[in-house]
């Protein structure tokens, strides 16, 4: 029973991801229109088309970075809700809009929309999680951001079957977004908040139950205890740390390090070029002679492919693997599919040659294929991870603010200029990037946190003992700090930190 909970608590939190999706994939499809290229006297490859899309990528670092403080001090729950607002304020406007302003507006607020949702479901997704299944729990936010790139390319491509001279074929596809944000908003009522931010706050007795409802098979009651005491205690010595704020981040020497982990690993994921592909892929479609309505049926195709393996992927394979193997696979896997494209195009530069052109599709679902059994689902498994709790909002907020959207917004902007003037070169930005900063980094520097619980993987960083101050203050965890403990009442998990810190 907890089981089967604890995966329907995910799902319903993962509509934020669905809506990071929809509202990620929905201008593929909108820019495609040719009453909203007219209606806005513009062209797929014009600056005003990127500053659509990176008003979006800029909003989400604002409302990413946001969350953090929203988190920390109203909780997970509330965090997902206020962004399932501001995304149906952020579609009305853009669904109504009369002049580029009312879209750019919009765009904007389902970015920070987004932002606020992309960095709060994976954390709350992590904290209510039993540690055996936490990748397919985290892993189910990639599944639904791919489910949200479907069902918006679908409904596009059904709106755009609508005359040239009705609005419909892009108003439908942005007013679409309501639908979803209303479920969330509601649906996270019923949830309950994340037993670690009710332990932070004490509220114990309350997240004792959660945490009973969340894990509970009738079997499991010790262990259930135990891991609420490992909680406890780690909570109680990450407290024992005085500095606060963002700078503490930046000023305690190991969550730095953990900073720095969940900051490149959503670097390296937006590095993949994944991205650039999802929003410009009709362009790319076009330079392979795939137009018309048949680009868009492409893309509809692309969509589905990915989701399909990554529910493959965090349902058999991530829990078992880890993280660090996948993300390395995929360095090399995309470079090579990158660079078989960037080939396939140069030798194709009219196309016209169809079994090229066939090839060019073939190595874009390729990388779609690959980034969703690596980095999509691992991405925001291992940034959820490697945060402690004292800096989990605010880290994740910077880790998803800076490390993924600011850098979403620089080849939003970019892209569809790039593709215009260098196009198959341009995808020799990424390959070089993969090999030469992402692989070398993951192989050398990155954990593996597969089946640990939170608290464990505090450990695996060197525990909360090396989480000093620079200028030598009392470190968390010393035996000062546990006195106040009583070791009877404690599980292994709680003991095997404090054996640890001693």
């Amino acid at each position: 029973m907890g089981r089967l909970y604890t995966i329907s608590v995910a799902v319903l939190a993962a509509t934020g991801s669905f809506l990071f999706g929809y509202d990620s994939g929905v201008m593929t499809d909108v820019i495609d229109s040719p009453n909203f290229l007219e209606y806005f006297n513009t062209t797929q490859t014009s600056s005003i088309v990127g500053a659509i899309n990176s008003t979006f990528s800029g909003g989400a670092v604002i409302g990413s970075l946001q969350g953090g403080l929203t988190m920390d001090r109203f909780g997970r729950k509330f965090t997902i809700q206020l962004g399932a607002f501001l995304c149906i304020i952020g579609a009305s406007l853009q669904a109504a809009a009369q002049n580029l302003s009312m879209i750019l507006i919009g765009r904007i607020l389902a970015g920070w929309a987004v932002g606020l949702m992309s960095m709060a479901v994976p954390v709350y997704q992590a904290e209510c999680a039993h540690p055996r299944s936490r990748g397919m729990i985290v892993g189910l936010a990639q599944q639904m951001i791919g489910i949200g790139f479907i069902v918006s390319t679908w409904v596009g491509y059904g709106s755009l079957h609508a005359p040239a001279t009705s609005q419909f074929q892009w108003r439908f596809p942005l007013a679409f977004q309501v639908v979803p944000a209303l479920i969330l908003g509601i649906g996270m009522f019923f949830l309950p908040e994340s037993p670690r931010y009710l332990i932070e706050t004490e509220r114990y007795t309350e997240a004792r139950r959660i945490l009973h409802r969340l894990h509970s098979d009738g079997l499991n009651d010790a262990w259930i205890e135990a891991e609420y005491s490992g909680i406890c205690t780690a909570i109680e010595a990450e407290k024992s740390v005085t500095a606060t704020g963002w700078m503490a981040m930046f000023t305690v020497p190991q969550w730095r390090t953990r900073l720095l982990h969940g900051v490149a690993v959503q670097v390296f994921t937006q590095m993949t070029g994944i991205n650039v592909i999802g929003y410009y892929q009709t362009i790319m479609y076009k330079s392979l002679g795939i137009t018309g309505s048949r680009s868009t049926l492409v893309a509809g195709i692309y969509n589905c492919v990915g989701p399909l393996a990554n529910f493959i992927f965090v349902v058999f394979i991530l829990d078992r693997v880890g993280r660090r193997k996948p993300m390395l696979f995929a360095t090399v896997a995309i470079s090579l599919a990158l660079s078989c494209e960037a080939v396939l195009n140069s030798q194709n530069p009219d196309g016209r040659k169809v079994g090229y052109s066939i090839g060019g599709v073939f190595f874009i679902f390729l990388v779609s294929v690959v980034f969703s059994m690596s980095f999509g689902p691992c991405s925001w498994v291992y940034m959820a991870e490697v945060m402690p709790m004292q800096i989990r909002g605010k880290g994740n907020a910077f880790a998803v603010g800076i490390g993924n959207w600011a850098v979403s917004t620089l080849w939003n902007q970019i892209s569809p200029v790039a593709l215009g003037k260098l196009q198959w070169k341009f995808y020799f930005v990424f390959v070089a990037w993969n090999l030469c900063i992402s692989l070398p980094v993951i192989y050398f520097f990155f954990q593996e946190t597969k089946q640990k619980s939170l608290e464990e993987i505090d450990l695996l960083f060197g525990g909360r003992s090396s989480a000093l101050h620079e200028d030598g203050v009392s470190e968390p965890g010393t035996k000062r700090d546990i006195q106040q403990f009583d070791k009877a009442e404690m599980g292994p998990s709680a003991l095997s930190i404090i054996q640890n810190v001693q």
